[in-house]
């Protein structure tokens, strides 16, 4: 809830088993586009895990044992009660995210509908029956894993972390959930306010939340405790490698959403005034900071000076600056260290003969919206995912070099075609070492149903729909012998 006294909110601790547990010390969670105060956080430790674990094991029994309708109802219910506070959300997403008013509110509407399609789930098929040679009643049938540990990330700390548990909870599964230091409200206790005022049974959803100097420790908990038996993660590479590894160690389910180095093509028989209006959204919607950014254009040589004339016009009109003015549609990055970093990849390829076409200024957490071109492999960001409102464009000659232009990365998240030949773009697709790609619309595209993830190092797993059930279940073979099976006489 608000405090009118404040313009952050109350923080009543953690959630622990239905509770609102406070922990020893808190931590400084910052409005990014001023770094004032937002809030004061529960800085949570290895023993706050351990206590989550624990409740979510004891509730674990009675919630994957309840009739499946009555657990799709729950989540009917999670999503009736996150519409009636979105407003609240959006709140938190512009003060404690630095985001837009605008992707607040896509935001906000968003997440109602994960949770419902995550209800849709538990009608789903949860099993096959198979043929048998000895004519047993053979089946394969999903059961829940049981306790899930949720790390969820600041940049789209609704959509996200919903993703992230909406569908264990669906099959059975009780949760521990760590949000981001940077959004632990908006990504995490906000969340428990909303289960709390769902009636969600004390013990199957719990928040933990911890500063960046407790991440270490916490995090390991929620991976090693022996009684986690899968781990869901969104963030970066770096991060999802060391999760995905421990995990293997310690032979539990892992399904990581990482980063990306996402490509938008543009053919020279493209819609240029709708391509340039999708790639300024795609390259700068919540300041680039989305895994499936827009983080590279590339244009057809024919078309490119056309195009660039469209695309630049449309992002000099963004406005830069603090969230609280709705007019500007860029806010600041995440925090000062984020800033820095994007700023360090834009002066590090201008020094090595980038050319800045618009913007190239960064102050405080800001950084305007950039577009560099005559970029090559010799400079980080051709590389390295920037998260940050700069987009690199590239001109190319034929349809092979753009799709080796987009495969020449360790990613494999997102990319687009524009063409309008439907046939040709969707044959530049089947070629494109990419887990989603687009014909005709930018990279920044989901919707709760489908299979979202990545190829190489953008993650393993896929969330949405059906294909979750694959990382948050056990698979198991159940037969029924009737009297088929024949044995040796010797036995």
């Amino acid at each position: 809830m608000l405090d009118t006294a404040q313009s952050g909110p109350v923080v009543k601790g953690m959630y622990i088993a239905g509770e609102w547990v406070p922990a020893a010390t808190t931590f400084e969670d910052l409005n990014p586009s001023d770094n004032s105060l937002y809030a004061r956080i529960p800085d949570g430790t290895r023993q706050d895990v351990r206590r989550a674990v624990d409740a979510a094991q004891a509730a674990f029994p009675a919630w994957s044992q309840q009739p499946f309708h009555h657990r799709a109802h729950a989540l009917l219910k999670i999503a009736e009660t996150w519409d009636r506070n979105k407003e609240r959300f959006v709140a938190a997403a512009v003060a404690e995210g630095g985001g837009w008013f605008g992707k607040g509110m896509f935001e906000a509407g968003y997440v109602a509908e994960v949770f419902r399609s995550a209800a849709a789930l538990c009608y789903q098929n949860i099993g096959e029956v198979l043929p048998s040679e000895h004519g047993k009643f053979m089946t394969a049938v999903r059961v829940p894993l049981g306790v899930v540990s949720v790390i969820s990330p600041w940049n789209m700390p609704g959509i996200l972390t919903a993703r992230g548990f909406a569908a264990a909870l669906a099959a059975g599964n009780t949760v521990v959930l760590k949000p981001s230091e940077d959004t632990p409200y908006a990504g995490g206790l906000y969340f428990a306010e909303i289960l709390e005022e769902a009636g969600i049974p004390a013990g199957v959803f719990n928040v933990v939340t911890c500063s960046r100097d407790s991440v270490t420790e916490v995090g390991d908990e929620m991976i090693e405790n022996s009684r986690v038996k899968a781990i869901s993660f969104t963030g970066s590479t770096a991060v999802g490698r060391h999760i995905a590894a421990k995990a293997g160690a310690h032979l539990k389910k892992a399904c990581v959403e990482l980063g990306g180095k996402d490509s938008l093509i543009v053919l020279d028989d493209a819609d240029l005034d709708h391509a340039a209006k999708a790639a300024n959204f795609g390259s700068f919607m919540h300041q680039g900071q989305v895994c499936m950014s827009t983080e590279k254009i590339l244009v057809q040589d024919k078309v490119y000076d056309e195009f660039m004339s469209r695309f630049l016009a449309r992002a000099a009109r963004l406005k830069t600056g603090h969230t609280n003015d709705r007019d500007n549609v860029i806010g600041p990055l995440v925090n000062t260290r984020q800033a820095l970093r994007v700023k360090a990849l834009i002066d590090d390829a201008v020094s090595k003969g980038a050319k800045v076409e618009l913007g190239g200024n960064a102050w405080d957490n800001f950084v305007e919206p950039t577009v560099l071109t005559n970029v090559d492999t010799s400079m980080d960001i051709w590389h390295d995912e920037t998260f940050g409102p700069v987009v690199i464009v590239s001109p190319f000659r034929t349809d092979d070099e753009a799709i080796a232009l987009n495969n020449d990365t360790e990613y494999g998240l997102t990319s687009a075609v524009f063409s309008r030949n439907e046939a040709r773009a969707l044959a530049m697709a089947q070629h494109l070492e990419t887990g989603i790609a687009h014909v005709n619309c930018q990279n920044i595209n989901d919707e709760p149903h489908v299979p979202f993830g990545g190829m190489k190092a953008s993650g393993v797993g896929r969330y949405g729909g059906r294909w979750s059930l694959d990382a948050f279940t056990e698979l198991r073979w159940i037969t029924l012998d009737r009297g088929g099976r024949h044995f040796p006489p010797a036995f």
